[in-house]
């Protein structure tokens, strides 16, 4: 707060205020450390020593987010006040008086276009400093009202939530804005306009639990608190002491509410981005330049190599040196923006997934990362996904159908992580719906093999209109060492088993699995990154533009047909190519 600071500023003495607090210092609220004000607002309004945000007035939010600081208001509708005639420790009316007198605001919402990045976009703010941002009906109107204007405009709307939750003073009428401007925000699905909630602290009750959790894209600012119910009526009611960082943005990120958490002076250039992306402005491929890292075991043969040409490329796909789904997106894709969260339980790191321009096309990414290091490996779980990253996988999958983006999905998986607390959350059915959601998308879809095809775990995210598969890569039921293992009784005999299941990218192909082969340098993906990503981008690349041309709605028919076709008219691989065994057993 402010030294010498008086309640119920007026209007008229704003200005002359203004000038005066310049000049001061302030105590930060969650530090109480003493901080020059110009420093304050030249951070933004994040204290410089100790990092909170605190709340921005809708002029101070416009200025932060849009080009050269150059916005415009867009008128909104009133309504008459107090409907209820309400009265507590002092008239709702006297309330709504003061507030507008010590804002400058008529209520809640205030709304203006601008540009972002060049893009023309419409920003939607809930005031944390008229009446703690609650929602009453002339806040709920004007959402709404904002909403239909980004719709005929189409222009990208952007919500900026800071809320107490609802006005308890407008009853009934403040919670029927939670289905209203849940209306409005189906409005903007409906018509492809994107809506990104920007979540601020503080933001509770309806709020939340309407419009300020549906976006497209949700993103917390740093710091900020987030919920339904506050902490201290949880505590209160559950007779528990809640974790420190109970309904922090980091909590959220953490169980999967929200995609990314963004520092305040870097929401502009993630704004950019994700815009860019999902209005599809023009964007000229870059040239690939991707370094090899030397390989560990470079004067080292692998440990089974030799056994037989099918065992061989079960062990090319598996080197610890291949490029995983992560080393593929720094090395082809533009403008990436990490999306995180099922919206139901967590972030699973196994599955990841974005949006970027692939070679140029704007598109939603997404495949499984092993992880390279011990740490890494032990957070992606070595590429195995828990049901939250095949629901993730689903909700990234719907969002390209909303945008018409294409989605490119690089698959590399031993399979989906098996334990029971992934048994308990669902999984036979999490990778079930997202074999279902594959199917059904009515935009473009590439599936790509680029290392382990393992099982449900694969085949997940592998129902594209074209399924291509990297030379080296292998597609398998189970793994050959546990087939051997079951059938043989004998992990020994891995390599025979690995021949017999025609698990190959040549065995795909001639089966009629896959629909192409992209070639791997000579020795594998391994030895040569630069090749490996400029093959598989410009396959990739070819099968977006053949594609596009297809109607969207045509997708899940001829999807379903290509499906429905495969495995019915198989020729005997065996009697034409039979496995060379190098070494019998």
């Amino acid at each position: 707060m402010l030294f010498g600071k008086k309640t119920g500023i007026k209007n008229k003495d704003r200005e002359r205020y203004d000038r005066v607090r310049k000049l001061m210092w302030i105590k930060c609220e969650a530090c109480d450390k003493l901080v020059y004000y110009k420093d304050y607002k030249d951070n933004h309004y994040v204290c410089p020593r100790c990092g909170r945000a605190f709340i921005m007035n809708p002029k101070q939010r416009f200025d932060l987010l849009f080009d050269d600081r150059t916005w415009e208001k867009i008128p909104l509708p009133t309504m008459p006040d107090d409907p209820l005639k309400f009265t507590d420790r002092m008239p709702y009316a006297e309330r709504l008086a003061e507030a507008r007198a010590e804002t400058g605001f008529n209520d809640a919402v205030t709304t203006a276009d601008g540009t972002i990045g060049g893009i023309p976009t419409t920003i939607c703010i809930l005031n944390g400093e008229f009446m703690m941002g609650s929602m009453g009906r002339v806040a709920g109107e004007a959402i709404v009202a904002s909403a239909e204007h980004a719709i005929k405009t189409r222009r990208p709307m952007i919500m900026v939530a800071c809320s107490g939750g609802a006005r308890m003073q407008e009853n009934i009428l403040s919670l029927m804005q939670m289905a209203r401007t849940t209306v409005a925000v189906n409005k903007l699905h409906d018509a492809g306009v994107p809506y990104i909630v920007l979540l601020t602290d503080p933001t509770y009750g309806g709020v939340t639990a309407s419009f300020a959790m549906l976006g497209d894209i949700n993103i917390a600012e740093s710091g900020a608190r987030i919920g339904f119910a506050g902490r201290r009526v949880i505590e209160q009611n559950i007779r528990e002491k809640l974790p420190a960082n109970f309904q922090t943005a980091d909590y959220l990120y953490e169980h999967g509410m929200v995609d990314m958490v963004v520092p305040r002076s870097e929401l502009k250039a993630h704004l950019e981005k994700i815009l860019a992306v999902l209005t599809k402005q023009p964007h000229a491929p870059h040239e690939i330049i991707a370094a090899t890292p030397a390989a560990n075991d470079a004067s080292k043969s692998m440990r089974g190599m030799g056994e037989n040409d099918a065992y061989d490329k079960v062990l090319l796909a598996r080197n610890e040196n291949r490029p995983h789904f992560l080393d593929y997106i720094n090395g082809i894709v533009d403008d990436w923006t990490y999306l995180a969260g099922d919206r139901l339980f967590g972030e699973d790191a196994a599955m990841c997934g974005g949006i970027g321009f692939w070679n140029g096309f704007p598109a939603v990414i997404l495949g499984q990362e092993k992880g390279r290091t011990i740490e890494t490996r032990q957070a992606h779980r070595f590429g195995m996904p828990n049901p939250e990253g095949y629901r993730k996988a689903q909700r990234l999958m719907r969002l390209a159908e909303r945008f018409n983006l294409p989605v490119v999905s690089l698959f590399d998986t031993a399979g989906a992580f098996a334990g029971s607390a992934a048994e308990e959350r669902g999984q036979s059915q999490a990778v079930a719906s997202s074999i279902q959601t594959g199917l059904s998308i009515k935009t473009p879809y590439i599936a790509v093999n680029v290392g382990e095809g393992g099982s449900g775990g694969a085949i997940a995210i592998g129902t594209g209109d074209r399924v291509l598969m990297l030379e080296n890569a292998i597609y398998s039921v189970i793994a050959p060492e546990s087939c051997a293992s079951i059938l043989w009784k004998d992990n020994k005999f891995r390599a025979t088993a690995a021949a017999a299941m025609k698990l190959t990218a040549n065995d795909m192909m001639e089966m009629r699995v896959i629909d192409k082969i992209i070639p791997e340098p000579t020795g594998g993906a391994h030895t040569d990154w630069q090749t490996t990503m400029q093959n598989l981008a410009n396959a990739v690349s070819e099968q977006i533009k053949l594609l596009q041309k297809t109607p969207a709605e045509k997708f899940p028919e001829l999807r379903a047909e290509k499906f429905l076709k495969m495995t019915r008219k198989i020729d005997e691989v065996a009697d034409k190519k039979t496995p060379t065994n190098k070494k019998s057993k």
